[in-house]
């Protein structure tokens, strides 16, 4: 590809002949094969020694100078570097760049090296105004003597030996026979799971097999797990920076392109964190809002996924340039007018009270189609549950319906009613409600308030538990502690202990034998011949319930 060379960084103080100097460096086209020529080398240390600054170039692999970067005499700054490049696994841009105090790769080389997936990064020490010593480090495909990265012998750039692009080639080939991209669906994202917690490690672990299965529900390929335990968490990056360095070198020989992190990311840590990193980032929030806007299917779920987002996003737009945003204003207008970041902030504040609107106009439909069961005097019976607990199939089984009902985390979203015939002839509603999950996003609970007001009605709770699942009573007490913050605890309620058809007999005798203490009780969601025992209990509380309302207003009436 051809690029417009772009020169970035501090370029402030410049005098007009210095500025044409570094125009012109930039307009160099690098003899290929070599990291950087003779020639180009010489101008580039005598524009940095003249000027007191370091200064870096950005090389294609063709040999074009995609960007010169200006720094000041401790660092340069990388600029975005999205849509530049090539590569496959390595970016197909090499760094050189110049130094006035210590020689060689510095550390922070390596993480420049590693976080934006570069071929070479290089170093050019100085001697006199003069190029002295080109130190360059790579990317290596697997860990030796502790390092995921190595060094060349350092020479004078007059002196190098081998073609760089050769070099190149074979790491890139030497990446791929490591870790095959074909083995990976080409159209799917391909992430690494990272959770940098306080809590036990035990404790961790679940939550980060939850992270991977809520990425298996979104579609995305799980490459890699990180889990570091620390007694605090660092402000910017929650991980050490030294942690950050070997999950992006493993990025790189994995092929990754996501990171999705089991913690929820302040607005500046997300911010820290991408400044370092290539890599798309998000959080385990982000993450369920996607797969609540991808399952979302009705008018109602569509708008309280999108207001939630809306929510997410407004503190996480992030400062933009003053030279990329344009000044609204003019005649009639006071003051310099808004930034390009101020109209953003103030269309999606709009779109959240229009949406506000809409979702109350939705709930006024949903109470009035309450209104009219509540006349008819049917009883209702709620499903809740921690997600993919088997609350759809359960309901799919009771009324021969067809709801989707996967082995996902979030399969459906919206809520779904249908009419359950008892056996002694007495007919009742059953309504399947969305999922809980630990660590529930905050906005979230908020914008399926509306939804989870269809509790408030229910006569009767069935709260479904994944009895196969090793956490399972962890994942009770989120279900229980979540009703009980929505204020649904007073409600009648049956634990049904679902997937007892999963577990070998000893374990199985032993659940039931445990559940029968606690009132629970034991059955298989798609088995309807162990439902039974199910029905009858609820049909006994449900007519005892009727008997003390119809006694109550008896009283009311004498």
């Amino acid at each position: 590809p051809i690029y417009m060379t772009s020169i970035s960084g501090n370029t402030t103080g410049l005098k007009p002949a210095q500025q044409r100097a570094l125009e012109r460096l930039a307009e160099r086209r690098i003899a290929q094969g070599d990291i950087i020529d003779r020639e180009t080398a010489r101008q580039l240390a005598a524009l940095s020694f003249a000027l007191n600054r370091q200064l870096g170039l950005l090389i294609h692999r063709s040999g074009q100078i995609a960007c010169l970067m200006v720094g000041d005499f401790g660092r340069i700054t990388f600029p975005a570097l999205a849509g530049l490049g090539s590569g496959k696994r390595l970016r197909g841009l090499r760094c050189v760049r110049t130094t006035l105090g210590q020689t060689g790769i510095t550390d922070e080389d390596v993480m420049d090296l590693a976080c934006l997936r570069l071929d070479l990064f290089s170093v050019l020490s100085l001697r006199d105004g003069l190029p002295d010593r080109l130190f360059t480090a790579h990317l290596i495909p697997q860990n030796r003597a502790g390092r995921d990265w190595a060094e060349l012998p350092p020479v004078h750039p007059a002196n190098q030996s081998g073609s760089c692009l050769a070099l190149i080639e074979a790491l890139e080939d030497e990446f791929a026979r490591t870790t095959p991209l074909a083995a990976v669906d080409a159209g799917k994202d391909r992430a690494i799971l990272v959770s940098v917690s306080t809590a036990p490690r035990q404790e961790a672990e679940a939550s980060l097999n939850e992270l991977a299965e809520l990425a298996r529900s979104a579609g995305v390929v799980v490459l890699d797990r990180v889990l570091q335990r620390r007694r605090q968490l660092h402000p910017r990056f929650l991980m050490g920076q030294g942690k950050l360095l070997e999950i992006m070198l493993a990025s790189v020989r994995l092929a990754a392109n996501l990171l999705i992190f089991d913690q929820e990311l302040t607005p500046s840590q997300m911010r820290s964190i991408t400044d370092h990193s290539d890599l798309r980032v998000i959080d385990r929030t982000q993450l369920i809002l996607d797969i609540f806007a991808r399952r979302a299917r009705s008018r109602e779920g569509k708008l309280q996924i999108e207001m939630a987002q809306l929510k997410y996003m407004l503190p996480r737009l992030g400062t933009r340039d003053d030279a990329l945003s344009r000044l609204t204003g003019g005649i009639g207008a006071r003051g310099p007018g808004e930034t390009r970041l101020e109209i953003d902030k103030r269309r999606i504040n709009d779109r959240i009270a229009r949406l506000a609107r809409e979702l109350k106009n939705v709930g006024q439909e949903r109470y009035r189609r309450r209104s009219r069961r509540r006349k008819r005097d049917v009883p209702v019976i709620s499903l809740v549950g921690y997600t993919n607990a088997g609350k759809s199939t359960l309901l799919n089984t009771l009324t021969h319906s067809d709801i989707l009902a996967e082995d996902l985390l979030f399969a459906t979203l919206d809520p779904s009613s249908r009419r359950l015939r008892f056996p002694e002839d007495m007919e009742v509603i059953i309504t399947d409600t969305v999922g809980f999950i630990r660590n529930l996003p905050a906005e979230l609970l908020k914008a399926f308030a509306s939804t989870l007001e269809e509790l408030r009605e229910a006569d009767l709770i069935l709260h479904v538990i994944d009895r196969a699942n090793p956490e399972w009573r962890q994942q009770a007490e989120v279900v229980a502690d979540l009703l009980t913050r929505l204020e649904l605890d007073s409600i009648p309620s049956i634990r049904v202990l679902n997937k007892m058809d999963l577990l070998g007999e000893a374990e199985k005798e032993k659940a039931l034998q445990e559940g029968a203490l606690h009132g629970d009780i034991g059955i298989s969601a798609m088995d309807s011949a162990s439902l039974r025992p199910l029905l009858g209990r609820a049909e006994k509380l449900l007519r005892s319930q009727s008997d003390r309302q119809f006694f109550a207003s008896a009283q009311v009436l004498k």
